[in-house]
């Protein structure tokens, strides 16, 4: 089962998670599994909406490209 590591944890925030763990009679690694759990299923991901597409005044075409390039405009 895959692991994880948190280095420099707040003391304020440790203090936190352990008097939460001892409310809750757990232990600080299950207590902190459960409110990612929460906080992830709550708020699963989504990719966030994509801009429309710039509406240029006339189209990029290939051949306008390859012109402009010819007449050294790159």
């Amino acid at each position: 089962m895959p692991g994880l590591l948190i280095k420099n944890l707040p003391e304020p925030l440790h203090h936190k998670l352990k008097e939460r763990a001892a409310r809750n009679r757990r232990s600080m690694t299950k207590e902190a599994l459960h409110l990612l759990e929460m906080v992830l299923e709550a708020n699963p991901m989504e990719p966030p909406d994509m801009p429309a597409p710039f509406q240029g005044q006339f189209p990029l075409t290939d051949e306008w490209l390859n012109k402009a390039k010819r007449e050294g405009r790159s």
